[in-house]
């Protein structure tokens, strides 16, 4: 994983060196350990704060090399605007912005964890910390020649803290998501002639060394399963699908688990009805929602959380093969009901379609989320902001807003109902996979409905967020790792007793 920075903690009375990283308000005002640290330096600062007409707003940075005044070579002051404002996210996007000001070869780097009204809590002193390490990520194993600016970021970065064992103590579950959402990242960056179905099956296998029992399907096992959509979608490829189960039992034996299933097309070219060449490079992507899950198993494994938890995932290559399935093909679901194949480049739902059904009677758990890259169509709708959440549940569907506003992975709910259902009704089989072009991310949805037998549901597309989104305070990467921080957020509020 190319995860170069390594975060620790350490007390204020730790002599700063080579950067030294300060929080200011609005008033430029230092809290107490921040101005002992600073000793003389805290005019110098304020004369070239006035120079550079900087005034603690947040986000905003005073950057200034070899201060008077001062042991460390550099010091970087970060505006937090109104102390009273900061969400608990701020913190981490914090940390993200300071090692976005770091450059590769920096010395060691020392963050005072304070505000102008006195230290920080240890979690968000652990936020912070979790913010350098996901804004520092980068993906160039396969560079053999790396610019200057292309090595890691730093030495290391140590975080000054009133209480180092509590802050350690509060980053260690964070950590363990932040890992969680690194290993999704790796899966959606990966070329796909390295990640396809087996060696992705084989990558989700390695759960097993965090105690997640990990079940690998093979073609002659869905067949037997009679999962007709999935396979129809892979027949084309020289690489066989495969689906994964992956279990975590950290609750009690009587409870029953929850489930998250992911949409892993390892490519996409679109089959039959092929994409056009142009950025087609991206459906490596194509299976966002599968790494997100395999991310999320680990981060849950790793914390060791208090809960039941299936993480599933189909994997499949979409090609055009003389074996590929065609338009007006039908295939019959593992559910018994029958799809025709209206546009093979609808292959997310087909996949996601037996894996839903598969989860809901083998498990029956008491809920389902599914995230897949599922349609263009929501990227019109929503960007690259929002993931579009459709539901059965009102209830699931509010937690997860929630844990969307409280990590930044933000959702907006979407639409469902008979009318939109409709459209998907075939005149030869008992659907078609796909209802024309208005409504598109919807009519997807009202497809994948179809599929989970009344359980509690919610799906999110994650088109927009899940891979080739725009950088964020936390995340330079392509393969962003989104969904990983919302569900473990779900998880933790509401189905394990903590937080």
């Amino acid at each position: 994983m190319s995860d170069a920075v390594k975060v620790g903690f350490v007390p204020f009375s730790a002599a700063p060196r080579g950067v030294l990283v300060a929080f200011a308000d609005e008033t430029l005002k230092f809290g107490p350990a921040t101005r002992k640290a600073l000793g003389g330096a805290v005019e110098t600062v304020k004369r070239a704060a006035a120079t550079a007409r900087f005034k603690g707003k947040n986000g905003s940075v005073l950057d200034l090399l070899a201060p008077d005044g001062l042991k460390a070579d550099r010091l970087i002051v970060l505006g937090t605007g109104k102390t009273a404002d900061l969400k608990d996210e701020d913190y981490t996007k914090l940390g993200g912005a300071i090692a976005g000001r770091l450059k590769a070869g920096s010395e060691a780097v020392t963050i005072l964890a304070e505000l102008a009204d006195g230290a920080m809590s240890p979690g968000h002193g652990a936020a912070i910390a979790a913010g350098v390490r996901l804004r520092a990520y980068r993906f160039d194993r396969y560079k053999t020649k790396k610019k200057d600016d292309d090595g890691k970021l730093a030495a290391a970065v140590s975080v000054a803290v009133a209480d180092v064992a509590a802050s350690r103590k509060a980053f260690a579950s964070l950590a363990s998501v932040v890992d969680g959402v690194l290993v999704a990242r790796e899966l959606v960056n990966e070329p796909p002639n390295v990640l396809f179905p087996a060696e992705f099956a084989r990558r989700a296998a390695q759960l097993r060394k965090l105690g997640v029992r990990v079940e690998v399907l093979d073609v002659k096992a869905m067949t037997k399963l009679g999962m007709g959509a999935l396979l129809g979608v892979s027949q084309g490829s020289a690489h066989d699908g495969r689906m994964v189960v992956m279990r975590w039992n950290g609750g009690k034996r009587s409870v029953k688990p929850v489930a998250f299933i992911g949409k892993g097309v390892c490519f996409d070219t679109g089959g039959i009805s092929i994409k056009p060449a142009g950025g087609m490079e991206e459906m490596k992507g194509d299976m966002a929602g599968a790494a997100c899950v395999v991310g999320l198993m680990h981060a849950l494994a790793a914390r060791k959380a208090r809960v039941n938890v299936v993480g599933a995932i189909g994997l499949v290559e979409n090609m055009p093969d003389g074996n590929a399935q065609r338009p007006g093909d039908i295939v019959t679901s593992m559910s018994g009901q029958t799809i025709e194949i209206i546009n093979t480049d609808a292959e997310g739902r087909l996949v996601l379609a037996d894996v839903l059904w598969y989860v809901a009677k083998t498990f029956k758990p008491k809920f389902m989320v599914d995230l897949a890259t599922l349609t263009g169509a929501i990227l019109v709708a929503l960007g690259t902001d929002h993931a579009g959440l459709f539901s059965n549940n009102d209830e699931l569907s509010e937690r997860l807003s929630k844990a969307g506003l409280a990590t930044g992975e933000r959702v907006w709910r979407m639409p469902l109902g008979p009318e939109y259902d409709k459209l998907i009704d075939s005149r030869f089989a008992d659907m078609k996979n796909t209802g024309g072009r208005n409504g598109g991310s919807i009519t997807a949805a009202q497809f994948l409905q179809r599929f989970v037998d009344d359980v509690p549901w919610a799906h999110l597309d994650i088109a927009g967020t899940g891979m080739g989104a725009p950088a964020t305070d936390i995340n330079t990467s392509w393969g962003s790792g989104f969904g990983v921080r919302l569900l473990d957020r779900l998880v933790a509020d509401h189905y394990e007793g903590r937080r």
